[in-house]
């Protein structure tokens, strides 16, 4: 069964009373997450919702019948995967595949919809993070629109890094690519001429934001518009919180 300090790592679960949490404990798990993993498919059933913990990115993404596929959202520690609006029928309309692997809470789905039920709280908090995660679609939307591969790029190693946590970006050239809808040369080039700047550096496996202040100055709009909304809609949370009323986090 999760511990508190499993609670304190996702933002949306660190704002769960002791009561709001033990709603879901007996039907919830901690699991980890490989990259690559699909957590679901389009027109699957979604038989669970993942809270990312810290460092755990999953995407959401959406192909065409040539095989294309672009990314519509980032999660990270900062919201949920799966069942987010649905009333207990919950056929899948993306991919949700593990970016960055690392640990999640994976609860049931029918538990989570008794938990939104009984509690107002997590009704009212799903019902924010929903509305938080459709401005995070549209806006990738028109990003992908309008906005030049080398600002989308930025954007998207900005989400990245804030979901992931720390500098390093454990990815591929090659996900990148496919998470913004382009070829691998294309990306390449991208970020030669940013690590030619100065701005990231890059291995085989893993980018490194080295100039946060430069990366944000060469991003679009987006990434900004998209965060100020999150703040606006989702309750900030202090961790330490929840930790004090598990008493330590036992």
């Amino acid at each position: 069964m999760p511990n508190t300090r499993h609670f304190a790592s996702n933002r949306l679960l660190a704002t769960f009373t002791p009561s709001d949490r033990q709603l879901i404990e007996a039907s919830a798990a901690i699991v980890e997450l490989r990259r690559g993993e699909v957590l679901f498919e389009p027109g699957s059933d979604v038989p669970a919702t993942h809270f990312p913990s810290e460092g755990t990115v999953v995407a959401l993404v959406v192909g065409i019948s040539d095989g294309r596929t672009v990314e519509v959202a980032t999660i990270g520690k900062e919201g949920a995967v799966g069942g987010i609006v649905s009333g207990g029928h919950a056929p899948a309309y993306a991919r949700a595949v593990v970016q960055i692997p690392g640990a999640a809470l994976k609860v049931e789905l029918r538990a989570l919809e008794q938990a939104k039920l009984r509690s107002p709280h997590i009704r009212e908090l799903f019902a924010r993070y929903s509305d938080a995660l459709l401005a995070q679609v549209m806006q990738s939307v028109a990003c992908n629109a309008f906005h030049p591969l080398e600002a989308r790029c930025c954007r998207w190693l900005l989400t990245a890094q804030d979901r992931a946590g720390g500098e390093t970006i454990p990815l591929t050239q090659e996900y990148l690519a496919e998470m913004l809808g382009v070829q691998r040369t294309t990306v390449s080039a991208v970020a030669s001429a940013l690590q030619e700047q100065g701005l990231i550096a890059y291995r085989r496996g893993a980018i490194t934001v080295l100039d946060r202040v430069g990366v944000e100055g060469r991003a679009c709009e987006c990434y900004s518009a998209v965060e100020r909304h999150f703040r606006d809609v989702l309750p900030e949370v202090r961790p330490q919180k929840i930790l004090d009323a598990g008493n330590g986090g036992s």
